[in-house]
Parts: C-alpha cells; sequence; structure tokens
C-alpha cells in the first residue's frame, strides 16, 4: 500500500466509498426519498359539493354576484300615456306605461300598495279610498280618465273578498276586466320575453295567488298554471308544491330553457338584493343563495327552486318593468 502513488490511493478510496454507497441503497431501497404524490383531480362545483362534468355548463353560483343581463329594448316614438291597476290577490298595484303605435313601450310610474283581499280582510271603504287615490294620482300624471283600465288577476279571483272590489269600482263607472290563469300567464308573455328572445326563453310569473310559466311554441303562446306563494294558507306542503312546478315545467321544450325571465312579488324581494343602480334587468342568484325569513318568501323561493331543478335553466333575469297588467294594455287596439 506503501508503493502506491498518491493517485492510486485517491481511486482506491473513491470505488470502497462508491461501493458503501450503492449497498446501502440497495438496502434501505427508497425510504429516504421525499415521498411524492401524484393526484388527478376533476373540476369542482361552484359550491364545493361534486364535481362537474367538463362538457356540461357549471351549475347556478350560489354565493357569487350574477352577471348583469344587458338588453335594451325598443322606445317608444310619440306614444301616448296608458293606465292599469292590477287588483291582486296581496295588493293594487298601478302602472303608467307610453305606448307607441308599434305596441313599443316604457314604464312611466308604477305604484304598489298592500290588501288583504286574499283574506277576505279588506272593507268596502278600504278599498273605494285605496282606487279612488289611485285613480287620482292617474289622472294628474296626464293619463286621460277613459285610458284608465281596471284588471282583477286570477290568484285574486280566487278570494270571496275579490267581489267587494268589483262591486267598489263598478259603483265609481269603471270596467272591471278579468282573467283565467292562462290569460294571466300569456299576457305575462306579452310584456315580459323580448323578440330575441322568443325562440331562447320562457317566463315565469310567481304570484301570491298562483304561479304561471310561459312560452312561445311556434310562434303560439303557451301558458300552464301551478301553485302560488300563498300556498301555505292552504296547509299544502311544500313536497306536493314543487313536484307539482316540476310537471308542469316538463311541458316547456328543452330549447327555451337557456332564459328564464321572472316576475312577481318574491322574485321582485330577490333581485333587491343584487341590483345595482336602476337596471331593468336583474339576474337573480341561485333559488338557495336566498335567506328568506317569512312563510310567503320561503313558499316562492320553493317555488323558484322546483322551476330550476326541473328546467337546468342557469340565468334567471328579474324585469323590473313589465307584468301582465302591462300585457294586457299592449293587446288592446291604441286609440
Amino acid at each position: 500500500m506503501q508503493r502506491l502513488t498518491l493517485a492510486g490511493r485517491l481511486i482506491i478510496t473513491l470505488a470502497i466509498l462508491a461501493a458503501a454507497y450503492f449497498g446501502f441503497r440497495y438496502f434501505m431501497g427508497d425510504k429516504l426519498l421525499p415521498a411524492t404524490t401524484t393526484t388527478a383531480t376533476s373540476p369542482s362545483m361552484p359550491d364545493g359539493s361534486g364535481t362537474a362534468d367538463p362538457g356540461q355548463a357549471p351549475a347556478v353560483s350560489n354565493g357569487a354576484t350574477p352577471a348583469a343581463f344587458t338588453y335594451t329594448p325598443p322606445a317608444p316614438v310619440n306614444g301616448k300615456l296608458k293606465g292599469v291597476v292590477e287588483l291582486g290577490a296581496s295588493g293594487f298595484n298601478s302602472f303608467i306605461v307610453r305606448i307607441d303605435g308599434n305596441k313599443n313601450w316604457k314604464l312611466e310610474k308604477s305604484e304598489f300598495g298592500a290588501s288583504l283581499a286574499i283574506e277576505n280582510m279588506a272593507s268596502d271603504a278600504d278599498i273605494r279610498a285605496g282606487l279612488k287615490n289611485y285613480i287620482a294620482k292617474m289622472l294628474d300624471f296626464g293619463v286621460a280618465g277613459r285610458d284608465i283600465q281596471f284588471v282583477v288577476s286570477s290568484g285574486a279571483q280566487k278570494a270571496s273578498g275579490t267581489q267587494k272590489i268589483i262591486k267598489a269600482l263598478k259603483s265609481l263607472g269603471y270596467v272591471v276586466n278579468t282573467v283565467t290563469p292562462e290569460q294571466e300567464g300569456v299576457l305575462a308573455l306579452r310584456s315580459v320575453l323580448p323578440p330575441a328572445y322568443a325562440d331562447k326563453a320562457f317566463v315565469v310569473d310567481i304570484g301570491s295567488g298562483n304561479t304561471k310559466i310561459s312560452w312561445l311554441e311556434n310562434g303560439t303562446p303557451k301558458s300552464v298554471e301551478t301553485y302560488g306563494a300563498k300556498y301555505f294558507q292552504n296547509g299544502t306542503d311544500d313536497a306536493t308544491v314543487a313536484a307539482d312546478v316540476k310537471t308542469k315545467m316538463a311541458q316547456v321544450p328543452a330549447s327555451l330553457r337557456n332564459t328564464c325571465f321572472i316576475v312577481g312579488g318574491v322574485p321582485f324581494e330577490m333581485a333587491k338584493e343584487v341590483r345595482q343602480d336602476k337596471e331593468r334587468y336583474t339576474t337573480l342568484k341561485a333559488p338557495d343563495a336566498y335567506n328568506l325569513d317569512n312563510a310567503k318568501s320561503k313558499a316562492g323561493q320553493n317555488i323558484y327552486r322546483a322551476v330550476q331543478e326541473a328546467s337546468g335553466c342557469q340565468q334567471f333575469v328579474f324585469d323590473w318593468d313589465a307584468n301582465f297588467t302591462i300585457g294586457f294594455l299592449l293587446n288592446k287596439p291604441q286609440s
């Protein structure tokens, strides 16, 4: 060993170290290497539950602010003022609109008032005073007396107290118009559904007395009726209502389920939470994103949820201006 040169000694030392290292790796394996795990992941649903099919649109987001709906309806040219008072199951509501010869329209003024007509707790004096107040305000705004219409909603007609309203109006010399649930749904469709969406959307009107689902099928308006947001007053349970809503919703063609234009008292409450400034259209959040605290609102939420689940629709747009009574005005000959 002493005869080895320095270079030889280094070579032998390196050989011994290399043998020791590989021997140690042989017996210890990969125990000293850091653990590495590779996991295949699937895209998550927005609410964190389950996974989303990459080939399908994600479900409605429960928490995020919905995307804005941008659409501007054509404005009336040289339009005339028309007034209508809705005698609804939960209130007397008045609307003043300007309508031109092409039936383009713009809401100029609206007013909402409470009533207890459906509960038969409104007196004749209350009704007469409320109606006279609406009439006076319309006249002051510039609506001619002959251009004021009164429409009793199909839901309100189910209440015995509604006859008091009709009697009070007739005593004032006005004609009272009544509509069936099917007619009401068609009239809502007339004012709510933009022409550009005639072949890709449907309309839902959640009223207190009933809900109307309407759509255009080959150019022909269709409408079906289901429970309204006061169904709990009759002891009807949520599951029964949801099942009926889904059955009726199944009649809407799949090609029209991309967008739903929705109106009514409970959607109004939902839209208030996310409205930006004075926009005409507000996109609602998912049904379960709302924390509603009264029986009527929760019932309307149940109806909204059933519509969403049955349709698979991802875009529910609330219209702040349109309603079935305006559709009634649009259907009348322009004078």
